[in-house]
């Protein structure tokens, strides 16, 4: 099966065409970054307008780059939560609408999922149980996932995400937007315990809350705007507290659930010191750790064609009135 696959959840207009035993043929990803850059984060009604200019070019240059036409594709995936209502409708109105004409089954995915999915892009034969952290700029969930399809929820964020927190923080130390990149590059320069942090929710539980440790950080930069020494190590110290968290309780959820394999998936498993920690955290523990390339960690199409051509091969089809849905659960 050939998988055309559409992801307009934010601020990426993306489309991609996978096929059987995740396949990647092709993965197009428009980013609005610049034209968010000058607002310091995502307006919402700029980034609906965007995706209705884009989401039909990056749909053709998709299909060029797989080399077919859509007399080959044999079935759509759409992102259809969680995300931005406005931005969501734009995917799914497409989807439908190609689905409609050329008489195609479809499905509605989690985009959630289609993060986790990003990891079988990377490496097709993962083993059952899955422990997953997904990480980004707004989630951050412990998932145990039993089988394709079967997902339980151990831990998830209570405020803040990691990535949002690392995004407001690089906003005001004047990084522009995504500052995530952008911290992550500065961080590598200072020193990691220059600036005292708290370790953001450090309990016993496998849930996250990041708003102090983005409030501290915050804090600690007032009147040191304009001090590169300073700014080099507050991203270092941020970058550590939070990581440590991530790692320490992914591998208190590994004692839980007993996984084969952990993933770490979403758009801050980018992120460089949390590629190392995890991996370093998971040889010594013994477990196999999958962590998609960069490109397939930020929000693609690539991953929402992987879960859903899985999902239309299982039999299951969306009907024609699916609708978006901002805070669609996984479980």
């Amino acid at each position: 099966m050939l998988v055309l696959g559409i992801e307009t959840s934010c601020d990426e207009t993306a489309a991609a065409v996978v096929a059987d035993d995740f396949e990647l043929r092709s993965n197009v990803i428009a980013s609005q970054a610049e034209l968010h850059r000058r607002f310091g984060g995502v307006v919402p009604e700029l980034a609906s307008r965007k995706h209705i200019e884009r989401l039909l070019p990056v749909i053709d240059e998709a299909l060029e780059q797989a080399g077919v036409g859509l007399e080959r594709i044999e079935g759509l995936a759409v992102t259809c939560g969680p995300g931005l209502v406005g931005a969501l409708t734009v995917g799914v109105a497409a989807a439908k609408a190609v689905a409609l004409a050329r008489e195609l089954p479809f499905v509605g995915v989690n985009h959630l999922e289609g993060h986790i999915y990003a990891a079988f892009l990377a490496e097709p034969d993962i083993a059952f149980p899955v422990l997953a952290l997904i990480v980004s700029g707004a989630h951050a969930d412990l998932v145990v996932m039993r089988d394709h399809g079967r997902y339980e929820i151990l831990g998830r964020g209570r405020d803040d995400a990691a990535g949002e927190a690392f995004d407001k923080v690089a906003r005001a130390m004047g990084l522009g937007y995504p500052g995530g990149p952008e911290l992550d590059r500065l961080g590598r320069e200072g020193r990691p315990g220059a600036i005292p942090l708290p370790l953001p929710m450090a309990d016993e539980s496998l849930d996250f809350s990041f708003s102090g440790v983005k409030t501290a950080a915050l804090r600690a930069l007032r009147g040191h705007e304009g001090d590169p020494a300073f700014l080099r190590d507050l991203a270092a110290s941020l970058q550590r507290v939070v990581v440590e968290v991530l790692v320490r309780k992914t591998m208190r959820a590994v004692e839980v659930a007993r996984p084969a394999t952990v993933i770490v998936a979403g758009g801050v498993a980018a992120n460089s010191r949390l590629r190392s920690e995890m991996a370093e955290a998971c040889r010594r523990s013994g477990i196999r750790l999958v962590i998609p390339p960069p490109v397939l960690c930020t929000d693609n199409a690539a991953m929402i064609a992987a879960a859903g051509g899985r999902r239309l091969a299982s039999g299951e089809r969306s009907p024609l009135n699916l609708s978006v849905q901002s805070d669609l659960p996984l479980a």
